[in-house]
């Protein structure tokens, strides 16, 4: 016997020839020219080995050989037919529903606002929302847990696809007494460097950005590493060391004056905040719809 798996459409042509007693009316009932059908079932029993019609003036009929395949193939074709009913359910649901992954700064600060006109513009559609770094976004990504993520690293792998959404700033930020508020320059990126700092944990996109910044200027050890904006920031709050934050996660603390923003000298801390997904090409659908409105938003921010 062939290893090749055999046609179900060629199946189903044998099962109707058996219903329908001649292999006309099979071939008509399943849409199929008879010359077709003909050359289409002479393969099937080619490829089983086996004889599966026999034809007479009067019709065909099947053979002993061919009545076990046709009940073998009405369970084959049950099965695909489960199958296809399946998946079209899960593409039902799926279109009802979307799973994001977001890392911490997009999910605190960008995500309410952008899920708040996704909502008003899909109510019937369920959102599920976890929050990770961006290294663990990918991981999702590449496991089918998300439909879209979104991501705050400098880079995207390679094997996933992506689309800038919007743009953010990091800042360095000191607590009001540190020394570098009173200075008349900036702070140099060497002097950056050599500062031990309070910083978010490996793989998160602020972390990845800070150390990529920096790498060339041989960085000593943080002094803190912590998971969240909000334990570096109150960590800077209270003089443990200066921290590099996105502005958003900080700019309401530095109007009151809780926290004091420093320049640094020849230090670009302009960054691209990303969606990014794993099928081929644009995404559709829920997830789709979410990128265009976080894309929408990010073209009202002012300068």
């Amino acid at each position: 016997m062939s290893a090749q798996w055999p046609d179900l459409a060629v199946l189903e042509l044998l099962l109707a020839t058996a219903e329908h007693g001649s292999l006309g009316a099979g071939a008509r009932s399943v849409g199929m020219a008879q010359p077709n059908a003909s050359r289409a079932l002479a393969r099937l029993e080619h490829e089983l080995g086996l004889a599966l019609i026999r034809r007479t003036p009067r019709g065909s009929t099947l053979t002993a050989h061919g009545a076990l395949v046709v009940q073998w193939a009405r369970a084959v074709l049950d099965a695909a037919g489960q199958l296809v009913e399946g998946a079209t359910v899960l593409r039902a649901e799926q279109d009802v529903q979307i799973n994001i992954g977001a890392s911490m700064t997009v999910a605190e600060y960008l995500l309410p606002a952008w899920l708040g006109e996704f909502r008003r513009q899909q109510p019937d559609t369920r959102v599920h929302l976890q929050v990770h770094n961006s290294h663990d976004v990918f991981a999702g990504i590449r496991q089918g847990s998300f439909d879209v993520g979104f991501v705050e690293s400098p880079g995207v792998p390679r094997d996933l696809r992506s689309a800038v959404v919007a743009h953010d700033r990091l800042v360095v930020v000191v607590d009001p007494g540190h020394p570098w508020t009173r200075r008349r320059t900036p702070v140099a990126i060497t002097e950056l460097a050599a500062t031990p700092l309070v910083v978010r944990e490996p793989g998160s996109g602020t972390r990845i950005t800070l150390d990529a910044l920096l790498d060339a200027y041989h960085p000593v050890a943080p002094a803190l590493e912590l998971t969240s904006n909000a334990a570096v920031r109150v960590s800077v709050t209270a003089g443990v060391a200066p921290a590099v934050l996105s502005v958003l996660a900080v700019e309401a603390a530095l109007r009151t004056g809780e926290l004091r923003a420093v320049p640094v000298d020849g230090l670009n801390l302009q960054r691209r905040l990303r969606a990014v997904w794993l099928a081929p090409g644009r995404l559709k659908g829920p997830a789709g719809r979410l990128v265009q409105i976080a894309r929408t938003a990010a073209q009202r921010l002012p300068d």
